[in-house]
């Protein structure tokens, strides 16, 4: 029941003019619930002219299924190198927890692709991908630091990571902030993490949790809005 139920919302919500069908009797399949999941978390590296190897097509996935399962129940894939909860950021492209069990359900039925060449979404247009470079009034933390002037945080982009460095801000008034736990993550699929909100810390304000020979960049939100 719980896998019918999470497979009649991903395809009311993602493909709007789709109609509804009896998930009770019908599989998961490539064309009308994977599909979708793979173009929007994956194909940002995992493209012709990506940075991957291209999971764009079933032909492409399909020999590789089973390696793709085991990669998300791991959360080795997507890279996004954090802990959930710790920090809240608006480029987070961790797969959820139903999204995972789709795709476990998928492979367990031998992923079929589905009869229906209608219901696979068109594929989406990706722009080059940028480099990811250090703004020049970015803000190198390579141990404990203290802010001599007050900053609007955007993010923070790891150098050299840590696995397992919990980065918090204490406040001067006492308060602590999390800002970044990082998990999993590696140089490999360097990458910034982006805050949902941009985070005021005044001066006096002490940044935590990063150890040596680890270095973390404070990404400033810029004069004509946040990235």
């Amino acid at each position: 029941m719980r896998r019918a139920m999470l497979a009649a919302a991903l395809a009311l919500g993602l493909c709007g003019q789709v109609r509804a069908h009896d998930v009770s009797t019908t599989p998961i399949t490539w064309n009308r619930e994977i599909s979708r999941i793979f173009y929007q978390r994956c194909l940002s590296c995992h493209r012709p002219d990506g940075t991957s190897f291209s999971l764009a097509t079933y032909q492409d996935v399909q020999p590789r299924a089973v390696a793709i399962r085991d990669a998300v129940l791991s959360r080795r894939m997507p890279p996004w190198g954090a802990v959930k909860g710790f920090g809240d950021f608006r480029n987070d492209e961790a797969l959820t927890a139903e999204q995972i069990e789709l795709i476990t359900d998928w492979v367990q039925d031998d992923t079929p692709k589905g009869n229906n060449p209608r219901m696979l979404p068109k594929m989406p247009a990706f722009p080059p991908l940028p480099a990811v470079a250090a703004p020049a009034d970015a803000v190198r933390v390579a141990d404990t630091l203290t802010l001599k002037s007050p900053m609007l945080l955007d993010g923070l982009l790891p150098q050299q990571a840590v696995d397992g460095a919990r980065i918090v801000a204490t406040l001067p008034d006492g308060r602590v902030e999390p800002l970044l736990w990082l998990y999993g993550y590696s140089d490999r699929f360097r990458h910034p993490f982006l805050l949902r909100k941009p985070l005021p810390l005044p001066a006096g304000t002490i940044i935590r949790g990063v150890r040596p020979p680890a270095s973390v960049l404070l990404l400033p939100a810029s004069s004509s809005g946040t990235r």
